[in-house]
């Protein structure tokens, strides 16, 4: 794909500005959309070039890359009353970088190639930092000649090794990220469940994160990010809704497939439970501070 092609962006708020302005850099023909018109007059103002709708931004497309909340607002927009898919023209490609359900993305993508259009899966690794540095991780899916379509736009805002193929189904993309959300969800909560613990019984939580650092009980997580649950930082980049929108997704595909989910529907239950008390905020630690509440003391010094 030249790097001159048609890229729009459809969804331009945390994550979706600074994509589209990579993108307007590295020289794609950009033009992007969004329902906000405040973030539509932060477009402007960073010279990029809007449309005055969603459908004539993808009747313009050779690419269409949607950023947007998550599954609902993807189907809605692709498929419902006004469904974004019958604007693309054949020969176009679908790009998803949403937080999307297999399923729904799945029927997406099924329509799309009837209509002889291309659809690659590819939800981020990363946050707003990564997508401003152009350092995001992404995970891949879709058949391989589509997959070679977006290598230049994913290149562009990837870091190294960031791109990583799952597989030709377009939906396997979103399984690989939601399974990966689940294991970081599930590691919040049992590492702090364990600190509280060490605490009650003596043990101070620095001590027992320096004990973690390269045991067998050590992760991405306590390398990255246990830190910051002990200053208090709750990692405001991420909703709490939308943490309980992913596990919800993953519940109902394990009962699907018969698949064991216990102890994984114990950290759904814990989340669902840490919406209930704080409200859909950002705070993707926020299940520590429930059971901190829970125990009675704090981790944070």
């Amino acid at each position: 794909m030249a790097s001159d092609s048609a890229v729009s962006v459809v969804g331009i708020g945390r994550m979706g500005l600074p994509i589209a302005t990579h993108l307007d850099r590295a020289g794609f023909r950009v033009v992007v959309f969004d329902v906000d018109e405040e973030r539509m007059l932060r477009a402007e103002a960073a010279g990029l070039d809007t449309a005055p709708s969603a459908s004539t931004a993808a009747t313009r497309a050779d690419i269409l890359l949607t950023v947007l909340p998550g599954a609902a607002q993807s189907r809605e927009l692709m498929l419902g009353a006004a469904p974004l898919l019958e604007d693309l023209r054949a020969g176009a490609c679908w790009l998803d970088l949403t937080s999307n359900d297999p399923g729904v993305a799945e029927q997406i993508a099924a329509i799309a190639r009837e209509r002889g259009i291309d659809a690659v899966g590819a939800p981020m690794a990363g946050g707003v930092d990564a997508a401003e540095a152009a350092s995001l991780g992404f995970f891949v899916g879709g058949e391989k000649s589509a997959r070679e379509r977006v290598a230049p736009i994913l290149g562009v805002l990837s870091g190294p090794d960031g791109i990583r193929v799952v597989g030709d189904a377009v939906g396997s993309a979103f399984t690989a990220k939601l399974l990966i959300n689940l294991l970081w969800f599930g590691q919040v909560a049992a590492v702090a469940e364990a600190l509280l613990l060490g605490k009650r019984l003596g043990i101070t939580p620095q001590t027992l994160r320096g004990l973690i650092a390269g045991s067998a009980g050590d992760s991405a997580f306590a390398q990255r990010h246990l830190d910051l649950l002990l200053d208090g930082d709750d990692m405001a980049t991420f909703g709490v809704s939308e943490v309980v929108d992913e596990l919800d997704t993953l519940t109902a595909l394990a009962t699907e497939t018969g698949t064991p989910f216990e102890v994984s529907a114990t950290v759904a239950r814990l989340h669902r439970e840490t919406l209930e008390r704080f409200g859909a905020v950002d705070g993707e630690l926020l299940v520590a501070r429930l059971l901190e509440e829970r125990g009675g003391t704090r981790l944070s010094s």
